[in-house]
């Protein structure tokens, strides 16, 4: 019986690519998605990929989704928690409900799929959780201050329930991904891609599909000695 795997956001942008890449390893996967019924049917006609909808900032819909998952699918071995939003602007612009958004979503959307399913893992003794944070975790971004606390806080989330999995053959890591070519990027004003590009060693922007490879030898067999780890995937724009 192959692995169930749940990739949050996975039916558009990185979460596509993570999503193909981890089926083509034989593993059976339910993409999540949020908001865009008509994209995320069209994925799931063109891939074979079941498609769940909910809100992973949903403390309860997330217990619930996970739940119609496993009814369906068996039970799931693999989350990665890619979905994320961004909503931008100087700290003296930012309203209480861009902070909160953002919190709620990306760093809470991986406690809430964590409570559903770690401990499912722990007790079969395996299970496999990749967080996917940020290089702007890492350095700080101006007008980012709730995304970059986000996803900072992902990566002291994944080094803090490494240590609770660890001896029960549970792996919990985190890829940090740069600036990658996909809709959220393609957003970015063209004069300001352009000097974020030009500040990448490797002189390009990344794509969805080597975030992908990275998540396919995290949640694989192969994968087991490694856990509390992130994975910096940005072409050198910052070694951390």
């Amino acid at each position: 019986m192959s692995r169930v795997a749940i990739v949050t956001g996975g039916s558009r942008g990185i979460g596509e690519a993570i999503s193909v890449a981890l089926k083509d390893m034989g593993v059976t996967v339910a993409a999540n998605y949020a908001g865009n019924d008509e994209k995320a049917k069209a994925f799931e006609s063109a891939t074979g990929i079941r498609v769940f909808k909910w809100d992973v900032g949903d403390h309860q819909a997330c217990l619930d989704g996970c739940a119609a998952v496993e009814a369906e699918l068996g039970p799931v071995d693999i989350v990665v928690n890619n979905a994320g939003i961004t909503r931008d602007g100087t700290l003296a612009r930012m309203s209480f409900d861009d902070w909160n958004d953002v919190m709620r979503v990306n760093l809470g959307g991986c406690f809430n799929m964590a409570k559903a399913c770690f401990p499912g893992m722990i007790q079969r003794g395996w299970g496999r959780i990749v967080n996917i944070g940020s290089i702007n975790g890492q350095a700080g971004q101006y007008g980012q201050v709730n995304y970059a606390a986000a996803k900072s806080g992902i990566h002291g989330f994944t080094k803090a329930l490494a240590q609770e999995g660890a001896k029960k053959g549970v792996t919990v890591n985190a890829i940090a991904p740069g600036y990658i070519d996909t809709d959220m990027v393609a957003a970015v004003p063209a004069e300001v891609l352009g000097k974020i590009v030009a500040k990448i060693p490797v002189g390009r922007l990344g794509q969805a599909h080597e975030i992908a490879r990275g998540v396919a030898f995290l949640v694989s067999e192969d994968g087991g000695f490694v856990t509390g780890s992130t994975l910096s995937i940005n072409g050198g724009q910052h070694m951390y």
